[in-house]
């Protein structure tokens, strides 16, 4: 078996392993930008490069969204998951507004699939 360089895109995210060979096809289109060796010469890693249109460095802010549940802390010292409740609602029963919850249902229900015979 060949040995496999680790190949990281713009962002820093492994991408794939990749062969040597592989690499010098990338290189010869330009789309390496950075080839990491170690000290005794053999290649560890290599970088991509940012395309044009490829915008920003994608941030965990950016697609983790609002926390709808979060660890609650229960008297014998455990803790369990708990749904925190739409809008400015303090209710531990009543999670969803009255006007929102077909929408609610409806994204629910889109979500589910039937069970396997």
């Amino acid at each position: 078996m060949q040995n496999q360089i680790a190949l990281y895109n713009a962002d820093g995210e492994l991408i794939d392993r990749i062969t040597e060979r592989r690499l010098v096809k990338l290189q010869a289109l330009g789309r390496i930008a950075r080839v990491v060796r170690h000290r005794k010469g053999h290649i560890n890693r290599a970088m991509q490069i940012r395309l044009h249109g490829e915008g920003k460095p994608a941030r965990p802010a950016d697609y983790t969204g609002t926390r709808y549940s979060f660890k609650q802390r229960l008297s014998d010292g455990h803790s369990c998951w708990r749904l925190r409740a739409l809008g400015d609602r303090p209710s531990e029963t009543d999670l969803a507004p009255e006007e929102v919850r077909p929408l609610f249902m409806g994204v629910l229900l889109g979500c589910l699939s039937p069970a396997k015979t």
